[in-house]
C-alpha cells in the first residue's frame, strides 16, 4: 500500500510538472504571438502614418500650385491679290495654366487654351469653310495645350506628356506661338546638363498638336520623331549646338526627313554672330529621293540704341524637292506675310537687313527681304515688315505689325496688318 501511495504521488508530481511546463509553453507562444501582432500593428501604423504624411505633402504641393491666366486679343487684316474679299479676323485666346509645387522632384503642368471669335469672323480659318477669304489660321475651339509630368534633380530633367519644345531659335523645332493655337508635342523628353554647362537633350515625339485647332483636318501630325541635341559652350562668348532630327511621319510621308546640323552663336569685337549649317535627306517611308543643304549667316551690330542686322538664309533643293522644316516656327522666318510656309521646289534664298531700336519706350523694327530661288535663278519677290511694341506695365503688352509682300514669280501681292494686346493675370 505504501508503495502504491508513493507511485500515485510521483505520478501526480510528474503530471503537475508537465502541466506547468505545457502552460509555460502556451504562455510563451501566446506572448510571442502577441509580440508579432503588436509589431505588425505598429508596422501598419507607421506605414499608414508615412502614407498619410506623403499624401498630405502631395496635397500641399497641389494646393500650393501656381495658377496663371493669359488673354491675348488680336485683330488681323489680309488683303491678297487673286482673292476678291479681304480677311478680317477678331480673335481672343484665353489660356489657363496650372503648375503644382515640386514633390520629391516631381511636378505637374496642365494648360488649357480657348480661341473665340470676338466680332468679325470673315476669314478662312482652315476649318470654317470660308474659302472665299484669305487664310488666317486661327480656328476656334478649346484644347489641352500642355499636360505633362516633370522631374527635375540636379542636372537631370525629364518630361512626359504633352509639352512645349523650343530649340535653336525655333528654325527647325518650335511652338508657332504667334498663332492663337500653339504647336505642342506628345512624347517624352530627357536632358542632362553637366558641370561645364554642356548639355545632352533627347526627345521622342509620337504626335504633333498643330496650330489648326483640336477639330481641324490637319490638327495632328503623327509619326516616329526623334530629336537629339548637344549643347557645347566653348566660353562665355561662343556656343555651339549640334542636332540630329529623324522625322518619319505617318500621314504626311513626303515630309519625312533626316536632318543633321550644327549651329553657332558668338560675339566678336562687339558684333553678334550666328551661323548654321545642316544637311537633309529623305527617310522612312518618304516617296521622295533627295539630298540638300541649309545655310544661315547673320551679324548684328548695336550702335548707341539702334541695332543693325544683315543676314542670308538658304534652303536648298534637289530633284525638285526643297529643304523641309515641318516643325519650325515658320512665321519668324522669311517674312511675316507667310508666303513661304513650305519651301518651293527650287529652294529659297533670303537676303535681308533689319534695323531695330526704342523710341519713348516703344520698340520699333523694320526688316526688308529679297527672295529668290536656290536653283534656276528665279526672282520670287520682296517683303517689308514693320513692328511696334509697347509694354504698358508688367502685365499688359501691345503690338502692331505690318507686312507687305511684293510678288515677282512666286505667290501674289499681299498686305497684312495686326493689332494685338496681351494681358497676364
Amino acid at each position: 500500500m505504501i508503495l502504491i501511495k508513493k507511485t500515485i504521488q510521483q505520478g501526480r508530481m510528474v503530471a503537475l510538472k508537465h502541466q506547468q511546463t505545457h502552460s509555460g509553453e502556451k504562455m510563451k507562444k501566446a506572448m510571442f504571438t502577441l509580440t508579432k501582432l503588436a509589431m505588425a500593428l505598429s508596422g501598419i501604423f507607421v506605414m499608414q502614418t508615412a502614407a498619410a504624411e506623403q499624401a498630405s505633402r502631395v496635397m500641399d504641393a497641389v494646393a500650393d500650385g501656381q495658377v496663371k491666366v493669359n488673354m491675348r486679343y488680336r485683330y488681323e487684316f489680309v488683303d491678297q491679290d487673286g482673292i476678291d474679299k479681304n480677311a478680317n479676323a477678331s480673335t481672343l485666346r484665353t489660356r489657363l495654366t496650372y503648375n503644382t509645387q515640386a514633390y520629391q522632384n516631381f511636378s505637374l503642368i496642365a494648360e488649357f487654351d480657348n480661341v473665340s471669335y470676338i466680332g468679325n469672323d470673315n476669314f478662312n480659318s482652315t476649318a470654317n469653310g470660308k474659302g472665299e477669304y484669305p487664310v488666317v489660321a486661327d480656328p476656334k475651339g478649346t484644347d489641352v495645350n500642355q499636360i505633362a509630368l516633370k522631374y527635375r534633380n540636379a542636372g537631370l530633367s525629364a518630361d512626359l506628356g504633352r509639352q512645349r519644345i523650343v530649340q535653336d531659335g525655333q528654325r527647325f523645332i518650335g511652338g508657332v506661338a504667334w498663332r492663337q493655337n500653339e504647336q505642342t508635342f506628345d512624347g517624352v523628353r530627357l536632358a542632362y546638363e553637366f558641370n561645364n554647362k554642356m548639355k545632352i537633350d533627347y526627345a521622342y515625339i509620337h504626335n504633333v498638336n498643330r496650330i489648326f485647332g483640336p477639330e481641324g483636318a490637319k490638327a495632328d501630325l503623327k509619326g516616329d520623331i526623334h530629336l537629339v541635341h548637344g549643347f557645347l559652350p566653348i566660353n562665355e562668348s561662343h556656343k555651339i549646338t549640334t542636332f540630329l532630327y529623324e522625322m518619319d511621319f505617318r500621314d504626311a510621308l513626303a515630309l519625312s526627313n533626316q536632318t543633321l546640323g550644327v549651329d553657332y552663336n558668338g560675339v566678336i569685337a562687339g558684333i553678334k554672330l550666328h551661323a548654321s549649317y545642316a544637311t537633309q535627306t529623305d527617310t522612312g517611308d518618304s516617296p521622295l529621293d533627295y539630298s540638300t543643304d541649309y545655310l544661315a549667316l547673320d551679324a548684328t551690330y548695336k550702335f548707341s540704341k539702334v541695332a543693325f542686322t544683315a543676314g542670308f538664309e538658304s534652303l536648298g533643293s534637289d530633284n525638285s524637292v526643297g529643304f523641309q522644316t515641318p516643325l519650325a516656327t515658320l512665321h519668324k522666318f522669311q517674312g511675316f506675310a507667310d508666303k513661304f510656309l513650305s519651301t518651293p521646289k527650287n529652294g529659297i534664298n533670303d537676303l535681308y537687313v533689319k534695323v531695330a531700336g526704342k523710341v519713348s519706350g516703344v520698340a520699333l523694327s523694320a526688316t526688308y527681304h529679297i527672295f529668290d530661288s536656290a536653283e534656276q535663278s528665279i526672282d520670287y519677290g520682296s517683303e517689308l515688315d514693320l513692328t511696334a511694341k509697347y509694354k504698358f506695365n508688367k502685365r499688359v503688352l501691345g503690338l502692331l505689325k505690318y507686312a507687305h509682300y511684293s510678288a515677282d514669280e512666286h505667290a501674289s501681292d499681299t498686305s497684312k496688318v495686326w493689332a494685338m494686346v496681351n494681358v497676364n493675370f
